[in-house]
């Protein structure tokens, strides 16, 4: 189906990690993979022979000229938000999320928001037809003249279009589906996404078009196609979410021109995605009241601060080895956190299951829920619920002391304008911590402090 040109040479490619050998081998030598070594054509002449052309001449960096207007703002604050503001004119994004999430949806309603403003946006599309794409964006309402759309796959004509229709942003959906005839190997390979992706990579820098790239992602969560693929992009974002569940988050994972700490948080409803501006009510809504297991802490997301719920379960097991279910926190931190609670509190948890989960889908690894962790599996294996008005907020020693963490004063803010009136912080926090009206600020050196004020 793709023939290999006369005399090019074909070297094999790994299709997990990207590889090259000469010659075929039943298993991967840098990753491990089985039958994953695919032959192609050898395109790094070609490559060298296109782009080799052009010469560059260096110019001193307080010579360079700069746009007034460096970023393009999308109107849709928590997308803005995650990319650090808007969109840096010739940027190259990438957008991750499994199947069904919302990405093309995202997408759809990012480029019906530049066009409202009056931008030039070109939608292209390797696995929809237009007509598919029309009849979705009637559903989501995201008409526009200045939105223009195309079913195509090969990378030449894309860039033809770009030199004829002139965009303002450019969205390809996907990655994976982009055919370049100089590389014989099918669409969705290694060799054809790192040609596409490199040819698109130059167009973006020398036209100044900044470019999406919706990519899939594998059955572990990663990106398919190379790891280089990562690399060649200035921005990576990953659209997070269970297709169960109606809240969706954007996480970036690496950005050149922003915080990589920002996460914008979506509602998937009939129209499309609505953004959730106080993510800190939602994820709160339906938490039980004097439920045992259940306490609130603060998280950091960037700038902003997130109210989240920590449930934990502590079951009795007559296992030899008891179970430990870990959900939207670190596996390895909360292991760290029950050799401290039995050590230094006394509490014995060799012979229960032990199940957690962040409610609302979020995941957070930052170390001031801490406190958060052994509070709600304290209350679990205690059976007595923690009162509903209060936050804990603090990181966890191994000596079980209570260490101070960082924007206290944002947490804080942040509790009492939800209503808790009670905040355990650590003791070397609260003597430089602001005082909000409303809210009482308790602070305590230790575990063992925290566990006779709760219970």
């Amino acid at each position: 189906m793709f023939p290999v040109k006369k005399n090019q040479k074909t070297i094999f490619v790994c299709q997990s990690c990207g590889y090259q050998t000469p010659k075929w081998m039943g298993k991967c030598p840098e990753c491990g993979a089985w039958e994953s070594l695919v032959e192609e054509g050898d395109a790094s002449t070609q490559v060298g022979s296109r782009f080799s052309s052009s010469r560059s001449r260096p110019i001193p960096i307080d010579q360079v000229v700069c746009d007034t207007e460096e970023r393009l703002p999308s109107g849709i604050g928590e997308f803005d938000r995650v990319l650090g503001g808007g969109l840096v004119k010739g940027s190259l994004v990438l957008i991750g999320g499994d199947p069904g999430i919302g990405k093309s949806t995202l997408m759809l309603q990012a480029l019906h928001c530049f066009a409202v403003q009056g931008h030039r946006v070109l939608y292209v599309s390797g696995e929809e037809s237009v007509r598919q794409l029309s009849m979705r964006s009637k559903r989501l309402s995201t008409l526009s003249p200045h939105f223009l759309v195309v079913s195509e796959i090969d990378i030449d004509i894309i860039l033809s279009l770009l030199e004829s229709v002139k965009p303002d942003v450019l969205v390809i959906d996907s990655i994976q589906t982009m055919y370049n005839s100089d590389i014989s190997a099918a669409p969705g390979s290694v060799g054809q996404v790192r040609e596409a992706t490199l040819r698109l990579m130059l167009a973006a820098k020398k036209t100044g078009i900044p470019m999406f790239l919706v990519g899939h992602v594998t059955k572990e969560g990663a990106i398919a196609g190379p790891r280089l693929l990562e690399h060649m992009v200035d921005t990576v974002l990953y659209f997070e979410g269970d297709r169960n569940h109606l809240f969706r988050i954007l996480r970036a994972v690496k950005n050149r021109f922003g915080s990589t700490n920002e996460i914008g948080v979506f509602e998937m409803r009939d129209k499309g995605l609505e953004e959730v501006t106080n993510p800190s009510a939602i994820f709160l809504a339906e938490r039980p009241d004097h439920a045992p297991g259940s306490v609130v802490t603060a998280s950091m997301e960037g700038t902003r601060p997130i109210l989240i719920e920590i449930q934990a379960l502590a079951s009795s097991t007559n296992w030899g080895t008891p179970r430990r279910t870990i959900l939207g926190l670190d596996s390895n931190r909360v292991a760290l956190l029950m050799a401290v609670i039995e050590r230094k509190l006394g509490i014995h948890l060799m012979g229960h299951d032990l199940f957690m989960n962040v409610a609302g889908g979020v995941r957070t690894d930052e170390p001031a829920v801490d406190l958060g962790i052994v509070c709600a599996v304290a209350s679990s294996f205690l059976d007595k619920p923690i009162d509903d008005s209060t936050v804990v907020v603090g990181e966890v020693g191994l000596t079980s002391e209570v260490r101070a963490v960082g924007q206290v004063d944002a947490r804080i803010s942040e509790s009492c304008k939800l209503g808790f009136t009670r905040c355990l912080i650590p003791s070397s926090n609260l003597k430089r911590a602001s005082k909000v009206q409303g809210i009482e600020l308790i602070g305590i050196q230790s575990l063992k402090e925290a566990m006779e004020i709760l219970f």
